[in-house]
């Protein structure tokens, strides 16, 4: 693979430079990343370690009961406004349909959206049902039953550390806990026996998902692929649960935070940045910009 950097690349130098004129045309760009701790940020995860007079500018996407929940930096807010314009950008995430919908994300809105770890595909903003369909035979085949593992986090869940047990979308389960508080081997031992049942298990800040193996957001990004006809596909994330998402595109980046980060995880064309918190969000798009805006379609590159 050749390489790119994209830390120099500003909304002055897209404009003219060959890349996708139209993000339907067959053959284009896809761009598919992770939210939460890849390009946008709680107030507890932005990262903000400088002096204050040097904090970047920030942006809000998403309010929760009249309260700012979300952020990203006013610059990646462009950046990613412009790459909405040059490729087809595809959110993915683990938030429901309902939880997705809260982020204002810059930019077109998206053709297509992963949400629920790949459960729904979103087509102009709304689930797709034939996926739907295809997704729940594929879970059904091939993983224990949602309910047996509810029923098994009840159980380990310890209310000393537990805060909260949600069910999700009729698809997973997840736990908020306190984290510090989590008893040693507790992890390792539900992630063992959710393996034995074909689910996974994913620790992301104060959650713990419990995932069944099929529900993959790379399955329903290869949808979207099939769909748009796309030639080549970037990628980005943080947790184990983006692992797959990574490893189906052409190229990857994942941020110096995160699950993957923690656990020192790599592979072929995924780079791991150095920059963590709400500035590697901006690099994530910078990067992505990048490419998009240098390379000929249908080439791969990482930086």
């Amino acid at each position: 693979m050749g390489a790119v950097d994209g830390s120099d690349v500003g909304l002055g130098d897209v404009g003219g430079v060959g890349g996708v004129d139209d993000p339907g045309d067959a053959g284009g760009v896809l761009v598919a990343s992770d939210l939460d701790r890849t390009l946008i940020y709680s107030e507890r995860a932005l990262a903000l370690d400088g002096p204050d007079r040097l904090a970047p500018r920030l942006l809000c996407v998403e309010v929760l009961d009249g309260r700012p929940l979300s952020f990203l930096t006013e610059r990646a807010a462009a950046l990613l406004a412009e790459l909405g314009r040059r490729a087809r950008f595809v959110p993915a995430t683990t938030r429901t349909v309902e939880q997705y919908r809260r982020v204002n994300l810059p930019g077109p809105q998206p053709t297509y959206a992963i949400c629920a770890n790949g459960g729904q595909l979103l087509v102009d903003g709304e689930p797709d049902r034939d996926w739907r369909r295809e997704i729940t035979a594929r879970i059904a085949a091939d993983a224990a039953p949602l309910d047996e593992v509810v029923s098994r986090l009840a159980l380990s869940a310890d209310p000393e550390w537990t805060r909260k047990r949600r069910v999700a979308d009729e698809q997973f389960a997840y736990l908020v806990v306190d984290r510090d508080r989590l008893p040693a081997g507790w992890l390792p031992e539900l992630t063992g026996w959710c393996a034995e049942r074909g689910w996974r298990v994913s620790l992301q800040g104060r959650k713990v998902y419990a995932v069944p193996r099929p529900l993959t957001k790379s399955a329903a990004l290869a949808e979207a692929v099939r769909r748009s006809g796309a030639g080549t596909v970037l990628a980005a994330g943080d947790s184990l649960l983006d692992a797959d998402l990574l490893l189906a595109a052409d190229a990857g980046w994942r941020p110096g935070h995160g699950e993957l980060a923690d656990g020192g995880w790599t592979a072929p064309g995924v780079t791991a940045l150095a920059e963590v918190g709400v500035a590697a969000g901006e690099e994530i798009v910078r990067r992505f910009l990048a490419v998009v805006t240098a390379a000929p379609v249908g080439a791969v590159v990482a930086g």
